[in-house]
Protein backbone atom coordinates (compact mmCIF):
# COMPACT_ATOMS: atom_id res chain seq x y z
CA UNK A 1 0.00 0.00 0.00
CA UNK A 2 1.18 3.46 -1.11
CA UNK A 3 1.93 6.33 1.48
CA UNK A 4 0.09 9.40 1.57
CA UNK A 5 1.68 12.51 1.45
CA UNK A 6 1.17 14.09 4.83
CA UNK A 7 -0.33 17.24 3.30
CA UNK A 8 -3.39 14.74 1.70
CA UNK A 9 -3.76 13.51 4.96
CA UNK A 10 -3.65 16.62 6.78
CA UNK A 11 -6.17 17.84 3.99
CA UNK A 12 -8.62 15.20 4.44
CA UNK A 13 -8.44 15.35 8.67
CA UNK A 14 -9.67 19.19 7.80
CA UNK A 15 -12.57 18.24 5.38
CA UNK A 16 -13.54 15.96 7.76
CA UNK A 17 -13.75 17.67 10.60
CA UNK A 18 -15.21 20.95 8.08
CA UNK A 19 -18.18 18.92 8.49
CA UNK A 20 -18.61 19.04 12.55
CA UNK A 21 -20.63 22.62 13.90
CA UNK A 22 -18.08 24.97 14.41
CA UNK A 23 -18.34 27.91 17.07
CA UNK A 24 -20.46 27.74 20.27
CA UNK A 25 -23.56 25.77 20.34
CA UNK A 26 -26.97 27.88 18.97
CA UNK A 27 -28.75 29.01 22.21
CA UNK A 28 -32.20 27.76 22.71
CA UNK A 29 -34.93 29.89 21.45
CA UNK A 30 -36.07 32.63 24.14
CA UNK A 31 -39.93 33.20 25.37
CA UNK A 32 -41.81 36.37 24.41
CA UNK A 33 -42.73 38.28 26.50
CA UNK A 34 -46.16 37.05 27.30
CA UNK A 35 -45.12 34.16 27.42
CA UNK A 36 -42.45 34.61 30.10
CA UNK A 37 -45.01 36.51 32.21
CA UNK A 38 -47.42 33.47 31.66
CA UNK A 39 -44.29 31.34 32.95
CA UNK A 40 -43.63 33.40 35.88
CA UNK A 41 -46.87 33.89 37.21
CA UNK A 42 -47.44 29.73 37.22
CA UNK A 43 -43.90 29.01 38.52
CA UNK A 44 -43.98 27.22 41.94
CA UNK A 45 -40.51 26.76 42.79
CA UNK A 46 -40.39 25.75 46.21
CA UNK A 47 -36.43 25.80 48.18
CA UNK A 48 -35.99 23.03 51.11
CA UNK A 49 -33.11 22.85 53.53
CA UNK A 50 -31.41 25.49 55.83
CA UNK A 51 -31.79 29.45 54.85
CA UNK A 52 -28.39 29.30 52.95
CA UNK A 53 -29.15 25.95 50.91
CA UNK A 54 -32.77 27.72 50.39
CA UNK A 55 -30.64 30.97 48.98
CA UNK A 56 -28.31 28.95 47.02
CA UNK A 57 -31.45 26.83 45.01
CA UNK A 58 -33.55 29.68 44.51
CA UNK A 59 -30.00 31.75 42.92
CA UNK A 60 -29.98 28.17 40.68
CA UNK A 61 -33.60 28.53 39.86
CA UNK A 62 -33.69 32.22 38.94
CA UNK A 63 -30.53 31.45 36.96
CA UNK A 64 -32.40 29.02 34.66
CA UNK A 65 -35.24 31.35 34.75
CA UNK A 66 -33.27 33.91 33.11
CA UNK A 67 -31.71 31.88 30.48
CA UNK A 68 -35.17 30.67 28.85
CA UNK A 69 -37.33 34.01 29.61
CA UNK A 70 -37.47 37.09 27.38
CA UNK A 71 -34.46 39.46 27.54
CA UNK A 72 -36.51 42.13 28.81
CA UNK A 73 -37.30 39.99 32.01
CA UNK A 74 -34.50 38.58 32.14
CA UNK A 75 -32.27 41.15 33.19
CA UNK A 76 -33.89 41.57 36.72
CA UNK A 77 -33.93 37.71 37.27
CA UNK A 78 -30.22 37.39 36.74
CA UNK A 79 -29.68 40.18 39.04
CA UNK A 80 -31.73 38.41 41.75
CA UNK A 81 -30.06 35.64 40.90
CA UNK A 82 -26.74 37.07 41.57
CA UNK A 83 -27.99 38.50 44.71
CA UNK A 84 -29.24 35.15 45.73
CA UNK A 85 -25.72 33.67 44.85
CA UNK A 86 -24.20 36.79 47.58
CA UNK A 87 -26.76 35.78 50.06
CA UNK A 88 -25.94 32.45 49.32
CA UNK A 89 -21.63 32.96 50.02
CA UNK A 90 -22.98 34.51 53.54
CA UNK A 91 -22.20 32.08 56.88
CA UNK A 92 -26.15 31.83 58.04
CA UNK A 93 -27.95 32.84 54.19
CA UNK A 94 -29.94 35.91 55.29
CA UNK A 95 -30.60 39.31 53.35
CA UNK A 96 -29.25 42.11 54.18
CA UNK A 97 -31.94 45.06 54.06
CA UNK A 98 -29.82 46.80 51.29
CA UNK A 99 -29.99 43.34 49.37
CA UNK A 100 -34.05 43.00 49.93
CA UNK A 101 -33.91 46.85 48.55
CA UNK A 102 -32.41 45.80 45.17
CA UNK A 103 -34.51 42.12 45.28
CA UNK A 104 -37.60 44.53 45.75
CA UNK A 105 -36.33 46.87 42.73
CA UNK A 106 -35.70 44.24 40.30
CA UNK A 107 -39.53 42.70 40.79
CA UNK A 108 -40.49 46.17 40.31
CA UNK A 109 -38.97 45.70 37.01
CA UNK A 110 -40.23 42.50 35.85
CA UNK A 111 -43.79 43.97 36.76
CA UNK A 112 -43.55 46.66 34.30
CA UNK A 113 -43.53 44.35 31.36
CA UNK A 114 -46.05 42.04 33.67
CA UNK A 115 -48.84 43.69 34.41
Amino acid sequence: MKKLPAAVVLLMGTLLTGCQASGPPPQPARMTVQESCTFLNGDNFVPSGSQKERAGQIAQHYQEVADKVAPEVSAPIQKMADLMKEVAATPDGNQTPAQTDQFREQINRIGEYCK
